[in-house]
């Protein structure tokens, strides 16, 4: 898993206890709306006399056990209903399969809402889960499609583009307003759940081929999907303990950040305004959810290793010498040998600290590493911290105007900064006067 932000993944599960905002409230609306409007006129196409009951209420509870077979993805979750879909389209009219398969979903959700782990108004995302019904089901009208056969193959792979399309506007229209979440992480998900689709419909078409000669032989599938079950539970497990550790590593970080403000007062100040402009900065590049937690964890550490510095040279009310200089700038890999005892997400913290003062020019400390050598998190904390520095007063000078920071960071753009960097920091000041506040040590109003 673990391509989809872990914080995606903890909102996703946290979701079906939570009651529906405005916002979602409406996004599932339209949804759901488009969806029976589409799938009524679906059904006028439909013949009373085709359809038999006890086949529509084996699918149902089919579709419905399926349903319950749910593989996290992230920002949601994919169920192998392809295994039952596929043969319900050959099986019953497939101007009904839309409802039919909103019938199961919803039949699907019955028991968390009963046992009060899914909030009722939760029945509501149902409509909008059978967007990828559409597709298929209008397809195969249109085209007539009849009994199974390998040499209609060009019709089935259409059928299978358009339920990938409307599973695509579905999760866009809900996620994207419902939810705010980017299109690049959904589509993440959605390459998951489409591969999955891919891989299982040659089985559900085979499914349909058997039913030709037994005319209930798709229920044979079932046993498979319970397979499935037991790795979508393992999958649940090792999701659980990646989302355990990651909160581990972030209290962890935390609990570091308030030793090191313990430790130095202005040093452990510095850093909350460091990380204020740097997740600012951060927002302004577009950088995605993993790399900003890399940055504001660089950014509250990048300075711990400045607990094994003497604080005589900390504090001292005046320039450093040269040796005092050299003591001061182990600071780094200090820092990181302290996160790389924690391991995990702090090792890689660790090598945001280490490489926090090197120089996009490769003049810097301690590894002269230039341009893009240089983590992209570590770029983005040094621009910040530099601007906290100047804006901030020290034992031996008095804070500079942000004006006069500002010129500091133009003038060493492409030398001691990434240029682009520079300027998405310079946006920011100029955009939001509670983050320039906050990274001088004051509070925001």
């Amino acid at each position: 898993m673990m391509s989809v932000p872990i914080r995606l993944t903890e909102a996703a599960r946290s979701r079906p206890q939570q009651p529906m905002g405005a916002r979602e409230l409406v996004a599932n609306g339209l949804a759901g709306a488009a969806f029976l409007l589409a799938a009524g006129l679906l059904v006028l196409h439909a013949s009373a006399d085709d359809v038999d009951a006890t086949d529509v209420a084996l699918f149902v509870v089919a579709l419905a056990v399926m349903g319950r077979l749910e593989f996290e993805t992230g920002a949601g979750y994919l169920v192998p209903v392809q295994l039952i879909f596929v043969p319900m389209l050959f099986v019953l009219p497939a101007a009904i399969v839309p409802l039919v398969v909103l019938a199961a979903l919803t039949l699907d959700r019955l028991p968390d809402v009963l046992a009060r782990r899914v909030r009722p108004q939760r029945l509501l995302v149902a409509p909008g889960d059978c967007w990828f019904a559409l597709g298929p089901a209008a397809v195969f009208v249109l085209a007539d499609v009849g009994s199974p056969t390998l040499a209609d193959w060009p019709l089935y792979l259409l059928a299978l583009g358009s339920q990938f399309a409307g599973d695509l506007a579905g999760s866009m229209l809900r996620e994207r307003f419902g939810h705010g979440v980017k299109p690049k992480f959904q589509l993440d998900v959605l390459r998951e759940v489409w591969l999955v689709d891919l891989l299982l419909s040659p089985i559900g078409l085979l499914a349909a081929l058997a039913s030709t000669a037994e005319h209930h032989a798709y229920l044979l599938v079932l046993p498979l999907g319970a397979l499935l079950n037991v790795f979508a539970r393992e999958r649940r497990e090792r999701i659980g303990t990646a989302i355990e550790l990651s909160s581990a590593y972030r209290g962890t970080a935390l609990l570091l950040g308030d030793v090191l403000s313990e430790d130095d007062e202005y040093t452990g100040m510095h850093s909350q305004g460091v990380v204020v402009f740097s997740l600012a900065i951060a927002k302004e590049l577009k950088i995605d959810e993993e790399e900003r937690r890399l940055v504001e964890f660089g950014a509250l550490l990048h300075d711990i290793g400045k607990m094994s510095t003497p604080k005589d040279i900390l504090n001292k009310p005046g320039p450093l010498d040269a040796d005092e200089w050299e003591t001061m700038r182990k600071h780094t890999i200090d820092g990181q040998r302290m996160l790389d005892q924690v391991g995990g997400t702090l090792h890689e913290v660790g090598a945001i600290v280490r490489s926090s003062h090197e120089r996009y020019d490769g003049s810097g400390y301690p590894d002269g590493l230039q341009g893009d050598e240089i983590p992209l998190a570590a770029r983005v904390v040094a621009v910040a911290d530099a601007y906290s520095a100047m804006t901030t007063r020290r034992s031996y000078r008095e804070a500079l105007e942000p004006s006069v920071a500002v010129r500091e960071l133009r003038a060493n753009a492409g030398t001691q900064f990434d240029p682009e960097v520079v300027e998405a920091a310079l946006a920011v000041l100029a955009r939001d006067h509670h983050v320039a506040v906050a990274v001088t040590g004051g509070e925001a109003a």
